[in-house]
């Protein structure tokens, strides 16, 4: 069989994509020993307290922006008063309110009937604006924008997001226009399948004479995949470096994971459960050609700590010895 520098089978390199420390693993037999398993979980850091900071000074707010300010909070009374007419008062005469349906209203007349009905129907409706930003566009005109959740009810609470024109008056500072808009549906996820794998986090390491694994994992934006990275050193040299994603494969209702290595090899898994002990099947393919498989076992010791070992391995139908346990510590990130 192929011989590596190592003097080890050179099918030891598709095992590297399970976790990345399997590079390391692979070549335990003739340079890193097996770490034993800690008895106990090594002291944590001692925290210190920071100092006090010192307090964010208040922005200075102009005579016009405190008015604004004030007739919003006035809004916003009058809505969770249920006084339709109080309401209507903060417009302009013409001014205009487009719903999140897209229905324009127009006028204090129409508006006050509009508020009125709805407060028919859903008494006791209260109205919470978050994250609310007011602009000074010229000396007369202002626009202020943010979320408004709405909350009627037993009913699950509404949120949109609006923008105002506020127009100054001689009856003050008045709503000239309201636009709502819905929130964009959120893309869907798979966080709550992938959950039970957020052990793997992080930084991890295992360490022995002249060679070395450094593993990351994160998940990726709206927690659909996780991504490990890892690299392997000799001594101070980048050896060998791979990547994998795990994520959930809703046709057939398991985990996977796809992996990647620097050598040209590739591998796809198959992820499963028994309480703290992780099974992943593992098809892989070399750099040359030949098809191999193994499974590989990942035990979580502690939340520092994951034991990991690769059994039934095989090249092309020749069996190869499995890979005894190590240790990966988690780091400092």
């Amino acid at each position: 069989m192929h011989q590596n520098k190592w003097g080890m089978p050179g099918s030891w390199r598709w095992a590297a994509v399970a976790w990345g420390a399997v590079v390391v693993m692979g070549a335990s037999a003739s340079c890193l020993p097996a770490q034993e398993t800690p008895d106990t979980k090594p002291p944590a850091a001692v925290e210190t307290e920071p100092a006090d900071a010192p307090p964010a000074a208040e922005p200075v707010l102009s005579e016009s922006e405190k008015q604004i300010h004030q007739a919003i909070e006035s809004y916003v009374a009058a809505f969770n008063a249920g006084d339709a007419a109080k309401l209507a008062g903060h417009w302009t005469p013409e001014g205009e309110f487009v719903t999140p349906a897209q229905v324009s209203l127009h006028g204090r007349e129409e508006l006050t009937k509009a508020f009125t009905g709805y407060f028919e129907k859903s008494p006791g409706a209260t109205l919470q604006l978050v994250g609310t930003e007011v602009t000074l566009l010229s000396p007369a005109v202002a626009r202020e924008s943010g979320f408004a959740v709405v909350t009627a009810g037993d009913e699950e609470a509404s949120e949109t997001a609006y923008q105002a024109i506020h127009v100054k008056t001689s009856e003050g500072w008045k709503i000239d226009s309201i636009r709502e808009d819905e929130l964009p549906t959120p893309p869907p996820s798979h966080y709550e399948e992938l959950q039970a794998l957020e052990w793997m986090l992080g930084t991890w390491s295992n360490d022995a004479a002249g060679s070395s694994i450094v593993a990351h994992c994160r998940w990726t934006t709206n927690a659909n995949f996780l991504v490990r990275t890892y690299k392997v050193f000799i001594e101070d040299r980048v050896d060998f470096e791979g990547t994998q994603i795990i994520g959930w494969d809703p046709s057939v209702q398991t985990i996977r994971s796809w992996a990647f290595d620097s050598d040209g090899g590739f591998a796809a898994g198959r992820w499963s459960n028994n309480g703290d002990r992780w099974t992943v099947q593992s098809l892989n393919v070399l750099p040359d050609g030949r098809k191999a498989s193994s499974t590989n076992l990942y035990d979580v010791l502690d939340e520092d700590h994951v034991q990991f070992q690769s059994i039934g391995r095989q090249v092309d139908g020749e069996l190869l010895p499995s890979i005894k346990p190590v240790i990966l510590t988690r780091t400092a990130e």
